[in-house]
Order: C-alpha cells, then structure tokens, then sequence
C-alpha cells in the first residue's frame, strides 16, 4: 500500500508541476497573439482531447479549458503553418458564397480535386476562416474528417468573433449563412491571413516566440521572489537546542522532546548545536556503544537523560530550525542569480567539452516527478522553490537553437528576415524531425540516469 501511494504522489505532483508550467507558457504565446490581433482558437490545460471541459471567452471566441490528458497544455493560435495551398483562396470565397457546403460541391464547382479542397479547407480551420459540419448521426467527430464545411458568422467588415473587440455580433451573420466579401476575393484572403500568426511581420512573429519563454522566467523570478520574501525559508539555528527527535531513537525512548536545551555532554558544556554535536562524536569515539549522560533544561528546570546510542552511535536528535525572510531588495539579487545560473547552465549545454557533464546532473520527467512529490512533501517553500526552478528551465531550455523548440523557430524566423525568403517547408519538417530525434535520445539517456539515480 505504501508503495501504491507513492507511485501516486509522484504522478500526481509530477503532473501537476509540468502542466501547470507548461500552460503558464502556453498562456504567454496566448496572450501575446491576442495582443498582435491574431486568432487562437483554443487554449487549454492538457493535451488535445475530443473529450474536455470548456468555456468560450466572449471577446476572443478562443475556447479555454482542461482536457483528460494532464501532459501539458496548448494555445491553438492560427495559421502556425504557412503552407502555400493555390486553392485556398477560392476555397474561401465559395464557402461564403454558399454558407455551407460540401467538399464534393466545391471539388465540382471549382474543377479541383477534392483532396486539394479538403487540404484548404483544413488551412482555413486553423486560420480561424471556417467551421466543420457533422450530421447527427455521423460517427466522425474528428474536425479533420469533416466532409462538410460552414462559413463563420461574419460583420460587415468580415471580422469573426475569434478578432475579439472589432467583431460586431449585433450585426453579424450566423453560422452556416451565405455571406459576400465586400473586399473582393483576394482582399478577403489577405484579410483573413492577416488574422494569423503567418501573415504578420518578423517582429511579432517573433514577439509571440519569445513571449512564452519571458512568462516562464517571469514567473519563476517573481515565485522566488515570494518566496525568499513572504514565505521564507528553514535555515538551521547553531544553537543547543533540540529541533525535532526522530521517532523510536535512544533519545525518544529517553523521553527528550523538541525544544529541550542540552547544557552538556558526559560534564562537557555544550553552548551550541556545533559543540553538543562535537561533544556526542567524542564520547562515541573513547567509549563506543557506552551510555551518554545528558544534563537537559526544560521549562526552567533542569534533568540528567541516560543514553546508550544505536548501533550506528546516534542517538535521534534533530537541528533547530527557524524561518527567516529577506527584504525585497535581497530577494531580488538572490532570484536573479538563480536565472543566471539557469542560463550558464543553458549555454554549457552548448559547449561541446561541457555537454555531457550538464547532462549528467540533468533529469528527464521521470526525476521531476519525483523531486516533485519530494519537494511538495518538505513543505509550501521548498515546492514553490522547485516549481520556480523548473519553470525557469522550461522557459530558457526553449530558447536553445534547435526545432520544434521556440529558439529552433526564431532562429528560422531571422534567417527569412535576413534572406527574404522562406525557408521550403521541406527544411522545416527535416530540422523538426531531427530535433524530435535529438530530444528523444536525451529524454532516453535522462531516464537511464533517472532509473539508477532513483529507483
């Protein structure tokens, strides 16, 4: 049973922590593509599910919630892949001509394949443009299934409600009703690609990379700040009190409890924790397994304790402990050479000569769940202190050059910036799939640490 509950405590705590540090990321992305006018049209607590529970925000359309499958979170901003589909833009136009209609109606209508018509109307979902249709009875829910498509409410500007404030709903069309592009066809494609993360500049392109990362440390950074500030934190006191007695020790049997001051050790005066644990080590060492006499203070009044130390010459007696908090100021040198240390540590894993021993000491999500049920186990201030660790990590570990990472998408954001051109989506899918790669070797070697560190 005890084991149970500790295979339980750890996936419970490690959840936890990783979800919430991944959506307080996800919610930077969030918030800094709403900032730049640009569509999301989900937000959630865990990762894609049919099955969920949600709500939709009334300025934004963006449906937030929680799913089933607590393994992060997600922020679905529009139109992340800038795919180059020729048939998009009549795909769009006819879709509102009608209002709602099938792939093999604009398949017909438009002389094109009906592959190449459901791969537009796929683009102009995640853009936020369109809304798949389902029959009652029809068995596939997956939206990428969907055979039937439907326009969105649109104003008469052809705002959605997915483009918040400037969406006027009093005098919008509903959904699934024939609405006609006053702009012309190719003005309204470009209206709606300029509602996605692909028909925006570099600079809130990259605005919103780096918007999760900056959460991730501004969090961490302001969770220890609180913490060093408000909580405070256990440090032990050298002082010849007893701190706690560990449970069914020579000393527990002795009757000592927490709180009582030890004046000395076999007539040795003991004035604090250093010298009363000097004084036990040297009585240990002339006489081995001997008993210890204890002369000990309580409530004013003083008693002499007999001990005969364990096996392994201790006698079950703990450090005092007392809190303390620093001043703002303090606190705020204290966190910030926290996230200098995160960042060597980041930049070391580049170093060639330095990699494989920052690796060494780093742990995949198997060792954080468990540090996370230890962390949470020894109390609010040392979880918090994790949880704030772990968030910086999160945050600058993005930041590292390889794909799918935020790093790996701005350094391909700079060199089209550069360059002027796009960088082929053939590239982007190669540089994914060999980040993919790299990252499930070190998540292989990391458990293989974990395993031995751990279990």
């Amino acid at each position: 049973m005890d084991m149970l509950i500790s295979v339980v405590s750890t996936v419970f705590w490690g959840l936890v922590t990783i979800s919430i540090l991944i959506f307080i990321h996800e919610g930077g992305h969030f918030l800094a593509a709403r900032a730049c006018g640009i569509r999301v049209t989900e937000f959630f607590l865990g990762m894609p599910c049919r099955f969920n529970l949600h709500t939709t925000l009334r300025r934004s359309g963006t449906k937030i919630g929680v799913t089933p499958i607590l393994l992060g979170g997600y922020a679905a901003i529009c139109g992340m892949d800038d795919l180059d589909i020729p048939s998009t833009p009549d795909v769009l136009a006819s879709i509102h001509r009608h209002g709602t209609v099938t792939v093999e109606e604009l398949a017909l209508e438009l002389g094109i394949d009906a592959e190449d018509v459901q791969e537009a109307c796929i683009q102009l979902m995640g853009w936020g443009s369109i809304a798949p249709v389902f029959a009652d009875d029809d068995r596939k829910r997956d939206k990428y299934e969907a055979g039937t498509f439907a326009a969105l409410p649109r104003d008469a500007a052809g705002n959605t409600v997915y483009d918040g404030r400037t969406f006027d709903a009093a005098h919008a069309t509903g959904e699934g009703e024939a609405w006609e592009p006053p702009m012309g066809q190719d003005a309204f494609f470009e209206h709606e690609r300029s509602r996605t993360y692909a028909g925006v500049g570099f600079l809130k392109r990259a605005f919103m990379l780096v918007a999760g990362i900056a959460v991730n440390v501004v969090f961490g950074f302001l969770l220890l700040m609180s913490v060093y500030s408000i909580i405070g934190f256990d440090v032990p006191v050298d002082v010849n009190r007893i701190g706690s007695v560990v449970e069914g020790s020579p000393a527990d049997a002795a009757g000592l409890e927490s709180g009582d001051v030890v004046i000395s050790v076999n007539g040795e005066q003991t004035d604090s924790w250093t010298a009363l644990v000097t004084a036990l080590q040297a009585a240990g060492d002339t006489d081995p397994g001997a008993t210890i006499s204890l002369d000990v203070e309580r409530d004013g009044s003083q008693r002499t304790v007999e001990i005969t130390p364990d096996e392994e010459g201790l006698i079950g007696i703990n450090v005092p402990y007392e809190n303390f908090t620093l001043n703002p100021v303090d606190s705020f040198f204290v966190s910030a050479d926290y996230i200098y240390q995160t960042v060597s540590g980041v930049i070391s894993l580049l170093v060639p000569t330095q990699t494989m021993e920052v690796l060494s000491g780093s742990t995949s999500i198997v060792g954080i769940s468990v540090m996370s049920a230890q962390a949470a186990a020894s109390g609010p201030a040392i979880y918090l202190t994790f949880a704030a660790l772990i968030s910086l990590s999160v945050g600058l570990m993005n930041l590292l050059p390889i794909p799918p990472l935020d790093g790996g998408k701005l350094v391909i954001e700079v060199v089209q910036a550069i360059t002027r051109r796009k960088v082929p989506l053939r590239i982007r899918s190669i540089l994914s799939y060999v980040g993919v790669a790299l990252f499930m070797a070190l998540f292989v070697y990391m458990l293989q640490q974990d395993i031995t560190r751990f279990f």
